[in-house]
């Protein structure tokens, strides 16, 4: 064998070692799934409580990472009681039909400072394509680990996903637009440490 034959063969032998996908676990204590609808009068902020997040990949890049966010409808929370009872009925998210919001990415690049990632969201029985840029921080934390963060804005109209479209009181006081944000907090296994890649809320 050529010693350039070689030295590539030892070469490919490596990278798949040094840039092998890991599992990042999800830091539920500082991770938000957010939004902020708007009315007439007032902003409504809330969160989902309850969410399974799955992603794999190279923490370096995360270019060609796999990431699937699963979030539990029924969980929505804007800190009162009536108006959550009312979120979950057919007039907005009607939970009993569809008691999940997905998201499935098809497209993971890095673009300088920022991830974007191009995906699937489904919602209320609607699905769209969505284009999502992440800014992306490292950090340490606790026993010196190695923690990252994830966080975008997006803002969606409700109406492309139907939510609120027969409400009477939606149509006279909220506005379409909903604003969306998302702060994932966690580290990444070792692939040799990895148990698995669902982290659930």
């Amino acid at each position: 064998m050529r010693p350039t034959t070689f030295f590539l063969s030892a070469l490919l032998s490596v990278v798949p070692a040094l840039a092998q996908n890991r599992t990042f676990r999800v830091d539920t204590n500082h991770t938000v799934i957010g939004f902020k609808a708007t009315t007439v009068l007032f902003d409504v902020p809330g969160r989902f409580d309850r969410y399974c997040a799955e992603i794999s990949g190279d923490p370096a890049t995360l270019a060609g990472a796999s990431i699937r966010l699963e979030i539990d409808a029924r969980t929505v929370n804007t800190a009162n009681k009536m108006r959550d009872d009312h979120l979950r009925t057919a007039d907005f998210f009607d939970v009993a039909r569809y008691p999940k919001i997905t998201f499935i990415s098809s497209q993971v690049r890095r673009e300088r400072d920022q991830v974007v990632v191009k995906g699937i969201l489904e919602m209320h029985g609607a699905t769209k394509e969505i284009e999502i840029p992440f800014t992306s921080a490292e950090g340490r934390k606790g026993a010196d680990m190695a923690t990252w963060s994830y966080r975008w804005h997006l803002s969606l109209d409700r109406l492309a996903f139907a939510l609120g479209a027969d409400s009477v009181a939606a149509k006279i006081r909220l506005k379409r637009e909903v604003k969306l944000d998302l702060l994932l907090v966690g580290f990444f296994q070792e692939p040799t440490k990895a148990a698995g890649k669902t982290q659930a809320r």
